[in-house]
């Protein structure tokens, strides 16, 4: 691995403060001289960013609640192209993981990697490269997740729809009324989407789909 120069400045984006302490942490004992900043939400990513000079590194939460999967990625290099982005997340699936790279993150590291694995993933991305956890094929929980994509891919575009609907929480009626269509409409789509993702309820349909971070 080439070496890497230390970080001046760090931003770590996450809702939970349990995270980014223990990410603070690791940040800390690892380059003791950097300056750390942290935002609990996307809009105050924005905001940090705007105001710190030259950030050398942005460790951005897959699950932001004010973004919608990769949206927050997609923004970030589109307003700070010249801004390392590296996706933290406990999500670890092969298809996450390209989607991710593909949208421009320069790395993926997996909240369950152990400190000293972390760092060096971080240094590998301070270097210039691209960080791809070395296990991403052999994690226990990938091939349950792509199950999961490949049932949520079988689904009709107005399935996907409802879906995306039960996912939000609404109610038949809801839907019937977003969608302008009857109720029967609403509870035949709710059965196939049961049906094709192998469950017995809307809650655990929307489990499974919350699993893979699914948006409509």
């Amino acid at each position: 691995m080439p070496t890497s120069p230390a970080p001046d400045s760090v931003l770590i984006v996450d809702d939970h403060s349990l995270v980014r302490d223990g990410l603070r942490s690791i940040l800390q004992l690892s380059f003791p001289d950097c300056a750390i900043y942290e935002a609990g939400s996307f809009e105050e990513a924005l905001d940090q960013l705007t105001r710190i000079d030259e950030l050398d590194l942005v460790l951005l939460d897959l699950h932001i609640p004010d973004t919608s999967r990769l949206s927050g990625l997609q923004q970030l290099r589109d307003d700070f192209p010249s801004t390392p982005v590296v996706m933290v997340s406990g999500a670890f699936d092969r298809v996450t993981v390209r989607d991710a790279l593909a949208a421009g993150a320069a790395g993926y590291v997996p909240k369950s990697m152990k400190r000293e694995e972390i760092v060096a993933a971080l240094e590998q991305v301070l270097a210039g490269e691209i960080y791809v956890p070395e296990t991403l094929e052999d994690h226990p929980e990938a091939e349950e997740e792509e199950s999961i994509r490949r049932r949520i891919d079988s689904l009709t575009p107005q399935q996907r729809v409802v879906l995306g609907h039960l996912v939000a929480g609404r109610l038949n009626k809801q839907i019937a009324y977003e969608l302008d269509v009857s109720m029967t409409t609403v509870k035949a789509h709710v059965s196939a989407i049961l049906q094709k993702l192998n469950v017995f309820s809307r809650t655990q349909a929307v489990i499974l789909a919350n699993r893979i971070g699914f948006t409509e």
